[in-house]
């Protein structure tokens, strides 16, 4: 049986508790949770060790057999001080959590490792795996660059979160796919056009308009046969025009069509 994660992303506006819910009732395994803040002021959920909401997020996980997979969203920016995640990370790890999602966001590439390998020294008494995902309007943009920092960190419990949709809106991450499986880690699965929006457009799309995987142009089944199958596995599909109230179940499906037939997975 798959294994599959539901992203926090694809319905923002959930709680943890309803996205656990939802998720269940859609046939998910898990869920990812975002915790802490994608950028100053952004929508976030933050769990407190030991806060009424975070005891019955844990009895909600083990009543409905649910898993918390990835939680997010750390911007490795300038005025970071990495010691302040260390509540988060014991809290995500008391849920169960197995791994902890960056981007990076700073000019000056040593404090950036700097600060990416004192998070995964921090995180790795908990069990959990610090992965880094490129966005290309971010600092780390594309996936040579965030090879890059997994080598120069060279940390044990780091790899790099592979968005489908970030991969074919880099130029020429694609082709350097094959260089890097070995740092990958994690996979977000989603769909869209091949050709990219106008510039302008490039962060509503990935926030906004993503389409259910199947639905789209990307080669999905490829890349999933480029990876390892223990990788984990999550739908990240956020769509505002899809308000439906099945829309987490044709995720569900749909993505799992598109994974059995490439591998029987053991991840997430």
């Amino acid at each position: 049986m798959t294994r599959l994660s539901l992203a926090h992303l694809t319905r923002l506006h959930l709680s943890p508790e309803q996205l656990v819910r939802q998720g269940a009732a859609a046939g998910f395994d898990a869920v990812g949770l975002r915790v802490h803040p994608a950028e100053v002021g952004a929508l976030c959920y933050p769990l407190p060790n030991a806060s009424p909401e975070h005891r019955r997020l844990r009895s909600l996980l083990k009543q409905e057999g649910m898993r918390i997979n990835e939680v997010e969203f750390v911007p490795l920016t300038p005025g970071l001080t990495p010691v302040s995640l260390a509540g988060m990370l014991e809290s995500a790890a008391e849920l169960g959590a197995t791994s902890l999602l960056c981007c990076g966001d700073d000019p000056d590439d040593a404090r950036l490792v700097g600060n990416f390998s004192e998070i995964c020294e921090l995180a790795r008494p908990f069990g959990i795996r610090v992965d880094l995902e490129f966005m290309r309007w971010r600092q780390i943009s594309n996936l040579r660059k965030a090879s890059a920092v997994i080598r120069a960190a060279g940390q044990p419990n780091s790899g790099i979160m592979l968005d489908i949709l970030h991969l074919f809106r880099t130029e020429g991450s694609f082709e350097e796919l094959p260089d890097a499986i070995r740092y990958i880690h994690a996979v977000q699965l989603c769909d869209a056009p091949l050709r990219s929006p106008p510039e302008h457009e490039i962060i509503s799309e990935g926030r906004e308009r993503r389409q259910v995987p199947g639905a789209g142009e990307f080669p999905l089944k490829e890349i999933l046969g480029m990876v390892s199958p223990t990788v984990s596995l999550s739908a990240e599909v956020p769509n505002i025009m899809n308000t439906s109230d099945d829309y987490f179940r044709k995720i569900n499906d749909e993505t799992r069509k598109i994974v059995q037939a490439v591998h029987v997975w053991e991840g997430v």
